[in-house]
């Protein structure tokens, strides 16, 4: 429509174009005709003027013009250089800003800190807690703490046919001093526990052995250690630490520990050196299960330098673990090599960190760690390392907003000689029996096993005065030569929940959650003998607490534990009590 427009106002402007040209021709001529006629005779007179042919005006075609011509001159694309100054000069303003006031900010008043403290607690089940920690500076470096712990009930499991009430009990002092170029302090402690093998196989026995049944241990753990840090100096730290572990039954475990730690830096990059020196002696005396008692012992000496290096986002460690390890009874030795390299990467900040690693090592097990892992182990346990081979993992932690933090990780694992607990049979032929051969204790086996694991973890700060927290880790396992990975559960959750009500009271909460595990009941007589495998039935834990604080010094706090009052079973055959309600009070001081 546009182009038809055009092509029909070119055609007029044409038309009156050609018009005009004539119209002038016609003018012209009839003037110089005129100037002639005037010249031959100045008398005007009449003449015939013959039209031969009339004028006929054509139009030509229309076209249009292209838009955007194009040139053929090459300076029309080139710039021309503009130079331009500018002047400037004040302006008066008569304009006065009002003077701005700082927003108020609610303080709230600077806490007291005290160094001393003491709680007292009691609940049902005769259950008594009570703590007390006392510190105090010598002088401007030195100082000394002593702290007591003590935590008992008096049993009370309806289903439980022996006496199950336990009793632990600590005591642990220190001395130390503090400066820029020196630190270092020296512990001294002692450890009382009695716990009761209570879990008999029901249905098993009568009324009679029952009551000739002793269940009774005892465990006994002393220790003297230190630690001492240089500063500005290659020679980082060191730890030692002797400890003496024995029970009722005339067990006994020394042990010593000796860990230097060396650090230097070369060419920008940390080099870290850490030694140990891990000596562990000790004995069972004859006892039941045809256990003549032995003696074992191992000297396990370490050696793990690594080297960091950190280029812009990256950080990588590389390490390894060199271990010789002597069996001093069995004059056996034996040569270890272990990765432990690790790396994390900032994809984007804090947001997203991802971390990798291969890492192994040389573990020593004891008598004292399998007892604080299950206090109704028998004394007739086998004692030897376990050999980590590695542990390869990759994860992904960060930020999914200011205030909450995310952890990720998968997991593959060999261990060789890795311990797990397992129910000790029970023999109907033998009389005398001591209180743990009823069935109603746990041995050690060894194996080799390989571990699939993946770990999440969520933990987010609501707001100021509300924290929530969640994990989980779910396993898989792959046995060497035991049919299952005993005791060992394939599913762990738990989740935290604290806040704060008003000033003064707050409150929270956190529950557990523990999938099925398998163990196995062995029972022998002189006509059969009989093996079963036993699954223990997931459990739900859920405790909560409420604390008021009456002021600077004094609060007090109500705790709840196994509120579903679920009967579930940690080891085979060992119920746990009820719901357990603990009412105590907290009192900070200074001398």
């Amino acid at each position: 429509m546009i182009i038809i427009l055009e092509k029909v106002i070119n055609k007029r402007n044409t038309m009156k174009m050609n018009f005009q040209h004539t119209l002038a021709i016609v003018i012209l001529l009839v003037g110089v005709q005129c100037t002639v006629a005037q010249k031959k005779d100045d008398a005007i007179g009449t003449e015939v003027v013959n039209v031969v042919k009339p004028y006929t005006p054509t139009i030509s075609d229309a076209f249009k013009v292209k838009e955007t011509p194009s040139f053929d001159d090459e300076d029309t694309n080139k710039k021309e250089a503009i130079q331009y100054s500018i002047f400037s000069f004040p302006v008066a303003s008569t304009f006065t800003p009002s003077k701005g006031k700082a927003a108020g900010v609610d303080k709230s008043a600077a806490e007291k800190l005290y160094g001393n403290y003491a709680t007292l607690a009691a609940g049902n089940y005769g259950t008594v807690n009570a703590e007390l920690f006392i510190t105090e500076n010598v002088s401007n470096k030195d100082y000394f703490g002593v702290m007591l712990r003590h935590l008992s009930s008096q049993g009370g499991i309806k289903s439980a046919l022996l006496e199950n009430k336990y009793y632990n009990t600590s005591l642990d002092a220190t001395y130390g001093s503090k400066s820029r170029k020196l630190s270092w302090n020296a512990d001294l402690g002692y450890q009382n526990q009695i716990y009761n093998w209570y879990g008999l196989q029901p249905d098993t026995f009568d009324q009679i052995t029952i009551d000739a049944i002793s269940p009774k241990q005892t465990y006994h753990n002393f220790y003297l250690g230190g630690r001492v840090a240089v500063g500005e100096s290659v020679f980082k730290e060191a730890t030692v630490k002797f400890s003496h572990f024995w029970d009722a039954f005339s067990s006994g475990e020394n042990r010593f520990l000796f860990q230097p730690q060396l650090e230097a830096d070369i060419m920008g990059e940390k080099l870290k050196a850490s030694f140990v020196l891990d000596y562990l002696s000790g004995n069972f005396q004859k006892q039941y299960f045809d256990f003549d008692g032995y003696k074992y012992g191992y000297t396990n000496v370490g050696f793990q330098p690594s080297y960091k290096i950190k280029q812009d986002d990256l950080t990588v460690n590389l390490g390894a673990g060199l271990f010789y390890s002597v069996s001093n009874e069995a004059n056996k030795n034996k040569f270890y090599i272990y990765p432990q390299i690790n790396a994390t990467y900032k994809f984007v900040g804090d947001l997203m960190i991802g971390y990798a690693g291969a890492e192994g090592s040389l573990k020593q097990n004891t008598y004292h760690d399998f007892v604080d892992a299950n206090f109704f182990v028998s004394p007739t346990l086998g004692i030897t390392p376990t050999d980590q081979k590695y542990d390869l993992y990759i994860g992904l932690k960060g930020k999914l907003a200011n205030a909450i933090g995310y952890n990720i990780k998968g997991s593959y694992s060999d261990e060789a000689n890795k311990a797990l607990f397992k129910s000790n049979e029970y023999n109907a032929q033998n009389t005398n029996l001591s209180g743990y051969a009823y069935g109603n204790s746990f041995g050690v086996v060894y194996d080799n096993v390989k571990t699939i694991s993946f770990y999440g973890e969520l933990k987010a700060d609501l707001s100021k005065d509300v924290a929530f927290g969640l994990n989980g880790t779910f396993s898989s396992y792959s046995m060497g030569t035991e049919a299952q990975a005993w005791n060992l559960p394939a599913m762990k959750l738990a989740t935290t929940l604290d806040f704060k009500i008003t000033p003064k009271w707050e409150a929270g909460s956190s529950v557990f959650f523990v999938g099925q595990r398998k163990d196995q009941a062995i029972n022998s007589s002189l006509l059969v003998n009989t093996i079963q495998d036993v699954n223990l039935a997931s459990y739900l834990d859920v405790n909560a607490h409420l604390n008021y604080k009456r002021n600077e010094r004094l609060s007090f706090f109500l705790k709840g534990n196994n509120l579903a009052n679920q009967k579930y079973q940690r080891w085979m055959n060992y119920p746990v009590q009820g719901i357990q309600i603990l009412l105590g009070a907290n009192y900070k001081f200074d001398f």
